[in-house]
């Protein structure tokens, strides 16, 4: 048995003298000179950067198009628009997933309705999905959770037998794989997230791959404003400097400096990716032995990109609930978080007449899970403080 020490948040010694984050942008001076180089020039806004980004991305993943937004959530919110869903469609999704996942659904008036999750991935179970679909069912929205792709083979034959779209929120999963395909070229449309946290960055920012054209040009639009300027899709022929504003769209544009830093991120993707996998291997080997933690489960289709490294405390094994475990770790100055609360616990879904219960396995999953820091500008230090800290804190309150 490991030796008792005293935790910090009884007196003790951290296990860190600095607090560790998280997650953490990695910006180096490339990145920076990336950025300053459109500072200097004569577009900041709707230049050439931005096709360059968006090529580059569809590129990676395997997609035919690519078209970029202000935030991943702008990119969602015109994934749903494409897909039309309006007033009274119902979109299938998971809880375990940031707001902004079934957000963009409300957006246009539809109605998210949750599935639960898979036990063993904890991603969307299409098993729990085929119940729940209906004469009004649009759109199915998975999340590649903690990088994990869903079990694409199955919720594809679902959408194929109930002629629904598949949108993809892999805001996680940049690199990530399934059955030896790139996340990004499997969905009808895929959307990826550039917050600082996330594989790469453009400060804010997010993007939709897609391989189909009428998607494509639905996405552009809804971009800015519902104007197009492509004489192709006129309604009215006009003057050399006509335009139309065929739809109600938004003002959703990425900067070309934002697409200048995600652009020079791209170039080091892999090995930001390469990075995250190897730490988080260490991770699983350091702690799979520790009896009330359960590591992460990663299904052989899958290949993750791991975004999220999370731990789950067994109850019956652990002198302490979640919180006091998260709060012990906080003071061995270790920035542990959780994701996410279940979408339908906030108190806006509440109001809209969702209840507690009705996916209980996310619900569960939730009460005990913990997210560990994990990102590429860690150093080794930081990731063996991070496998100590753990160690100490479950040797103080395992009950074996």
């Amino acid at each position: 048995m490991r030796k008792k020490e005293q935790l910090a948040i009884y007196g003790g010694k951290p296990v860190r003298d600095a607090y560790l984050p998280y997650g953490s942008q990695w910006i180096e001076d490339e990145d920076i000179q990336a950025v300053s180089n459109v500072l200097r020039s004569d577009y900041l806004t709707t230049g050439p950067i931005i096709q360059a980004f968006e090529e580059s991305v569809a590129d990676y993943v395997g997609a035919k198009y690519a078209v970029a937004f202000s935030s991943g959530t702008a990119a969602l919110h015109a994934a749903c628009y494409a897909a039309n869903i309006d007033e009274g469609d119902e979109v299938i999704t998971t809880p375990m997933t940031f707001a902004a996942t079934s957000n963009a659904i409300l957006y246009l008036d539809g109605k998210p309705v949750f599935a639960d999750i898979d036990p063993l991935t904890y991603t969307i179970s299409p098993e729990r999905i085929e119940p729940l679909i209906t004469g009004k069912t649009k759109a199915i929205i998975t999340v590649d959770y903690t990088g994990q792709p869903a079990n694409y083979d199955q919720i594809q034959q679902l959408a194929k037998k109930h002629k629904l779209l598949v949108i993809d929120d892999a805001a996680h999963a940049l690199g990530a794989t399934y059955k030896g395909k790139r996340i990004g070229s499997i969905a009808d449309m895929t959307m990826f997230s550039f917050h600082p946290v996330k594989h790469i960055t453009t400060g804010e920012g997010g993007m939709i791959t897609t391989n189909q054209k009428s998607l494509y040009d639905k996405l552009k639009s809804f971009r800015t404003h519902g104007i197009t300027r492509d004489p192709n899709r006129w309604l009215y022929h006009d003057h050399p400097w006509y335009y139309e504003m065929q739809d109600l769209g938004f003002n959703y544009r990425m900067t070309d400096f934002q697409a200048a830093l995600g652009l020079s991120q791209l170039k080091k993707s892999d090995k930001f990716l390469r990075t995250r996998r190897t730490y988080a291997k260490q991770y699983t080997e350091q702690f799979k032995d520790l009896n009330a933690i359960i590591t992460p489960f990663q299904h052989e289709d899958g290949h993750s990109s791991w975004h999220l490294y999370m731990i789950r405390l067994k109850s019956n094994k652990i002198k302490a609930d979640r919180l006091l475990f998260f709060q012990a770790l906080q003071k061995e100055n270790i920035g542990v978080n959780v994701h996410y609360i279940p979408v339908y616990w906030h108190p806006y879904y509440q109001q809209l007449g969702y209840k507690k219960g009705i996916c209980p396995v996310a619900e569960n999953l939730y009460e005990e899970i913990i997210t560990l820091p994990l990102y590429p500008k860690m150093s080794e230090q930081d990731i063996q403080d991070v496998i100590a800290a753990v160690k100490k804190v479950h040797a103080y309150f395992s009950t074996d």
